[in-house]
């Protein structure tokens, strides 16, 4: 009978939404992907508060305050130290999955939010900026492994039929975190003086959540075989995401992809530079991650309420127009999320950013007419609104969905340390001189915005080819052919998966599949 469910639709690798596969997306992304969120604008909210804070206590500890422009600095460091974590943490995660496994990294990263939330938590009764700012650099190192570890581990989760869904979940949250750190931030709230300490360290429930439950849930199985041989491991952990008759296609396809491999080690970043077998690829992760950042959107983020002051909006109306930003964010996402299947990757990621790079000019437009316009300032704040949607609907979660798509799991690892330690080093340069860059440039700050928005567009739309319900072998084997690289083991066609003798489990991998499903 397990011989009969087994060979069903043989090579066929679809699937439906398991309860299994949702429950790991949900909860990886609510304990870390939404942390991401959260601390991108927790700190708006509160930045008088805590400038305040900087100033009486360096008044109490020498007598003198900051000047403006150093209280500026020292305000601008604390927002940027975060990317600067971040880019660490990025850094990381190439020796981290390697070691830990892709689960098994981001259960042991949480002890960095509590450390992180204790210290933020406690700065006030301490006196200590110095315990914000370290703080912030803590949940960026967070930040920085579980925004590469977390769709690495649902794309190797995921069926290819599903994981465009799955891979956009963590950018849901992502949104859902901003929303929540701006409805928390509300005057009625959390918004009040004496609050932000706890403001700040909230990251700690979610982390906590996710801690109880997630080490129940397996690793990823194209871990468990393709670099740790562990058949029966894999064969246990596709039973709790996929249906039994989908399991031996897919340990099939996992096998071709690692036979497919030159070797079976990771490789390094070092290496993956030097391969000029996927020269594409890499480039394309450095032109998307590094477009995700430089396109405005964290400048959006860290500032829209000084952006929102700027546009003539009234001061006690700015706080409620922020948080309905954050509502059309989760709205934008979870529009990308529930079409990417039937639209693909490259409409979603090249309409982003074409639109973003509209409001972008748009909002330099109206504000320089707003002086002679006066319902300009609305057009403002409907290009922000317009630059977080088109953001939310595609770039938000793409690029690290296409990250996961383009390697195969040897270059996996490093090509994810690559695009993420470039997407923390545009985050904080975004971070700490867009201040600088709108008190210098004025109005015209967002046309430097629009043109990397727009370039980005163009190169997705001529470089990077669709890779909507393809194999991670079919989507190298794209590439080798704009390589003019012909792989000595490549696949000749997707449907003729033929079972390969294998590091000695090969050939009698069949019967243990049966036999496991017994």
């Amino acid at each position: 009978m397990a011989e009969e469910v087994l060979i069903l639709n043989p090579g066929k690798i679809t699937s439906h939404l398991t309860s299994s596969l949702l429950a790991v997306a949900f909860l990886t992304s609510f304990g870390s992907s939404m942390l991401y969120g959260y601390n991108l604008a927790v700190v708006n909210s509160p930045a008088g508060y805590i400038k305040d804070f900087y100033n009486h206590t360096v008044v109490s500890r020498n007598g003198t305050g900051f000047n403006e422009e150093a209280l500026t600095l020292m305000y601008s460091l604390t927002v940027s130290v975060f990317a600067i974590g971040g880019l660490i943490g990025s850094l990381m995660v190439g020796t981290l999955v390697t070691k830990f496994g892709r689960k098994g990294t981001v259960v042991n990263s949480t002890v960095l939010v509590f450390l992180a939330g204790s210290l933020m938590g406690f700065s006030r009764i301490c006196s200590s900026p110095e315990m914000v700012i370290f703080g912030r650099f803590i949940t960026g190192i967070h930040s920085g492994i579980s925004l590469s570890v977390v769709p690495m581990y649902l794309g190797e989760i995921a069926p290819k039929n599903l994981r465009g869904f799955l891979g956009l979940m963590p950018s849901i949250f992502i949104c859902a975190g901003v929303f929540s750190a701006q409805v928390l931030g509300l005057h009625e709230l959390l918004g009040k003086e004496e609050h932000w300490p706890l403001f700040l360290s909230l990251v700690v429930v979610p982390t906590f959540i996710q801690l109880m439950l997630l080490p129940w849930f397996p690793e990823s199985p194209r871990y468990l075989l393709i670099e740790k041989h562990n058949v029966h491991a894999t064969i246990t952990a596709l039973k709790w995401y996929r249906a039994k008759c989908n399991i031996q296609a897919e340990i099939e396809e996992m096998q071709e992809e690692q036979r497919s491999l030159s070797s079976v080690e990771t490789v390094s970043v070092w290496q993956l530079l030097l391969d000029h077998t996927v020269r594409w690829q890499v480039l394309s992760v450095v032109v998307i991650n590094i477009g995700m950042q430089l396109s405005g959107i964290d400048a959006i983020w860290f500032y829209t309420n000084d952006i929102f002051e700027n546009a003539g909006i009234p001061t006690p109306e700015i706080q409620y127009t922020t948080v309905g930003t954050g509502a059309i964010e989760i709205v934008a996402g979870l529009i990308g999320c529930f079409t990417i299947e039937r639209l693909g990757r490259r409409p979603l990621i090249i309409g982003g950013f074409a639109f973003m790079g509209m409001c972008c000019a748009g909002i330099t437009l109206s504000l320089i007419l707003q002086t002679y316009v006066p319902f300009m300032k609305y057009v403002s704040v409907g290009c922000v609104v317009g630059i977080i949607a088109g953001f939310c609907i595609g770039p938000a979660g793409v690029p690290f969905l296409i990250t996961a798509e383009l390697f195969k799991q040897s270059h996996r690892p490093a090509a994810y340390t690559v695009g993420g330690s470039l997407n923390w080093m545009s985050n904080f340069t975004i971070g700490f001189i867009f201040p600088f860059l709108q008190m210098s440039a004025g109005s015209y700050c967002y046309l430097v915005f629009c043109v990397i928005c727009l370039s980005v567009a163009i190169y997705v739309y001529f470089v990077i080819p669709e890779t909507k319900n393809k194999t991670f072998v079919e989507i190298s084997q794209m590439f080798a052919t704009k390589e003019a690289v012909e792989e000595s083991q490549a696949l000749t066609h997707p449907d003729q998966l033929k079972l390969k003798k294998m590091n000695g489990y090969g050939l009698g991998i069949r019967s243990v599949i049966i036999y496991a499903l017994k």
